[in-house]
């Protein structure tokens, strides 16, 4: 048993795509954020931390960050020693993790391991749920509005609500930051708005794997709430991808939000993995 670290998306692509892609959906995070550095290598500002765990030729576990976000960790069965190795390998080469986010168990032991390796404390952070669509269930009765891609003049608005997601949510960001994810997804036309005489409502398609694409950044302000906007602006998008000829769209939903829950099921999102968010010192 022993550590790979990869210095490209590609090579850790090659070696972890095949069998993250088993539980595609599940496993959307960890590939949608290496297909996107493997696409888009200018836009690094810090180097990842790519890895897998190996024995011979069969995968044990594969991690990724891209600091400063928490380590993402997947691992093929509950045996605890390949994340024992990855945390030794992380201390050995100097990395700050500031956090994990995987699947409940791994998740919580890596946590354990970490903390024992380390010294430091762990506390719980988000638990998240993975729902996965493969038929929209159209808002009935229909909502007013109609969906359309986000434009420049949209910017300043949008950079607002971006950073008014982050903070509902209880996410790490900045003002700055807001704004260049705004700039970022406008620019690659993968922001939408839901339009009734006026933007009321915010998503955006944000990863892809082989057969699914990512739903995201799903925002509506508070004078607009409990219209069905979201429902709409997520059921439009969601069809469109599906149109457009992928098998499925997924996204990740806070187990803390039961409205938001409630509306994703409602329009045909079904649970498929469930995530464990810990934070270190």
């Amino acid at each position: 048993m022993y550590v790979v670290h990869h210095q490209t998306a590609g090579s850790f692509l090659a070696r972890a795509q095949s069998v993250l892609e088993q539980h595609e959906a599940a496993n959307n995070l960890m590939i949608g954020i290496a297909v996107r550095l493997h696409e888009s290598p200018d836009r690094i500002k810090t180097p990842p931390y790519l890895a897998t765990v190996e024995d011979g030729d069969r995968l044990l576990a594969a991690a990724l960050m891209t600091p400063p976000h928490r380590l993402i960790l997947h691992a093929e069965s509950d045996d605890p020693e390949p994340l024992r190795l990855l945390a030794h390998a992380l201390v050995t080469d100097g990395w700050h993790v500031p956090g994990v986010l995987g699947s409940k168990v791994t998740s919580r032991a890596f946590a354990e391991i970490w903390s024992t390796v380390t010294g430091q404390p762990y506390r719980a952070g988000m638990n998240e749920r993975v729902c996965e669509l493969r038929r929209v269930i159209p808002p009935d009765p229909p909502i007013s509005g109609a969906l359309r891609v986000a434009t420049e003049d949209d910017l300043p608005l949008i950079s607002e609500w971006v950073w008014s997601l982050i903070q509902d949510a209880g996410l790490e960001g900045t003002v700055d930051g807001a704004r260049e994810i705004a700039e970022l997804r406008i620019a690659d036309r993968d922001l939408f708005i839901w339009d009734d005489g006026g933007p009321v409502s915010t998503v955006t398609k944000t990863r892809h794997s082989t057969h699914g694409f990512v739903v995201s950044l799903v925002y509506t302000p508070p004078a607009h709430r409990n219209r069905g906007y979201a429902s709409a602006a997520v059921a439009a998008l969601s069809q469109q991808l599906l149109d457009a000829g992928w098998e499925f769209c997924s996204l990740f939903t806070d187990l803390a939000n039961p409205t938001s829950n409630s509306i994703y099921q409602r329009i045909g999102y079904r649970p498929v993995a469930d995530f464990d968010e810990y934070i270190f010192g």
